[in-house]
């Protein structure tokens, strides 16, 4: 729950700015002035595997407390604290950390953690932050926070968003400390350094990015990843047509596992009498079959099914061509989602990876009170591949104050 030497400065470096520049009236007024806030969210989650795993059941409670301050020449701070809890003695999970593994698994451990703690300085084209904080980029496929986990990923670090030249946007950020989903006992020192840079055209929006990774833990293991990322769209008569296009290069320094592949993501969405449709087309590559494009940092659930059967990519990279369809019902939304998997660089017994269908139906009652229910089915592929037919199934409550 502490902070590291690097962050302590940054924050030091602020607040003393921010001492120089305020008279303590005005600190006392932006105390006062702050909001508080707190969201609440009781969910049931069930897994079942084809395999030798016992069935998994849990219900968890994640409760988030937040305290923002007002602002002092643009000087302002936000403190939260996350909390996760089992609760009415339905725990029987894998949780990663040890208990139960001869369950499933289910990414919600129980914990207590500072999730943000940052202080920001902001004016109309500048905003810098520095502390523990939420990070996010683009659709969250290279950084994202997890939001769908209880705990969610946070960083340590710095991040300035700049945009003095009107339709460009420019991020970037430094990461000393990667605080994951399960819990701090799974967090990880780094090095990384993200630099995200968008341009609003007629046509759309062009971005340009780099992210570069490493762990410090005294060893070789960068992970660098330059990207290019266009979002537009067009008007066919009346109908109108969304598409993405994304192209990313990734390649990795270790000393023990050096290579170099591509990733390319295709995606065309349009609506008609209110019903949404979507096609696309994902390929993390891979290196003569050895090693699988990586994103470390993404908001991983959102992406190739919602069974998170690859969470990591297969060595012989992943391929996912994928439809779905969604709309409203009854003052709420619904979706439905097939995915079909195959390798990116087949080898005689890993081929056909397998296919998923996802279903989710969720709705707001009054803008406090909001509940869902998720579904996700995967059918396994090869028997090689190493993966099980998985059904899950997710029921939850959420409450905004």
């Amino acid at each position: 729950m502490t902070l590291n030497k690097v962050d302590l400065t940054l924050l030091a470096i602020l607040a003393g700015t921010c001492s120089s520049a305020a008279i303590a009236n005005s600190i006392t007024e932006a105390l006062t002035n702050g909001k508080t806030s707190a969201n609440l969210n009781l969910r049931y989650e069930n897994v079942s595997q084809d395999n030798a795993k016992k069935d998994a059941d849990a219900l968890t409670l994640r409760t988030r407390l937040t305290y923002a301050t007002g602002s002092i020449k643009g000087f302002s701070s936000l403190v939260e604290f996350e909390d996760s809890r089992n609760v009415f003695g339905i725990d029987d999970y894998n949780n990663t950390l040890g208990k139960k593994p001869s369950y499933s698994v289910i990414a919600d451990p129980e914990t207590s953690e500072l999730d943000q703690f940052f202080l920001k300085y902001q004016q109309k084209l500048l905003a810098v932050k520095a502390g523990r904080q939420v990070i996010t980029m683009d659709n969250h496929r290279f950084v994202g926070h997890v939001g769908w986990r209880q705990d969610r990923q946070t960083f340590d670090g710095l991040t300035i968003d700049y945009q003095q030249i009107k339709n460009l946007s420019l991020q970037y950020g430094y990461i000393t400390k990667r605080n994951r989903i399960f819990a701090e006992a799974k967090d990880i020192d780094a090095k990384d350094h993200l630099i995200n840079a968008s341009y609003k055209t007629p046509a759309g929006k062009i971005t340009v990015y780099s992210y570069l990774l490493e762990m410090d833990n005294g060893t070789e293991n960068g992970l660098d990843t330059y990207g290019l990322r266009f979002n537009g769209s067009s008007t066919f008569g009346m109908q109108k047509v969304s598409y993405n296009l994304e192209y990313a290069s990734q390649e990795s320094d270790s000393a023990t596992t050096p290579y170099q592949t591509d990733y390319i993501s295709v995606e065309v969405s349009t609506a008609l009498l209110g019903i949404g449709f979507k096609a696309g087309y994902e390929l993390l590559g891979s290196d003569d079959g050895m090693y699988g494009f990586s994103t470390p940092l993404a908001t991983l659930h959102k992406f190739n099914g919602w069974s998170d059967q690859f969470l990591a990519t297969p060595k012989e990279g992943l391929a996912d061509l994928y439809a779905s369809i969604g709309g409203k019902f009854s003052s709420g939304k619904w979706a439905v989602i097939y995915h079909k998997f195959d390798a990116n660089e087949a080898s005689a017994t890993v081929d056909d990876l397998g296919s998923e269908i996802n279903a989710v139906y969720s709705k707001n009652f009054t803008k406090n009170y909001s509940a869902g229910i998720k579904l996700a089915s995967y059918s396994a592929g090869d028997v090689a591949s190493a993966k099980v037919d998985t059904d899950k199934i997710w029921v939850w409550v959420t409450a905004k104050f």
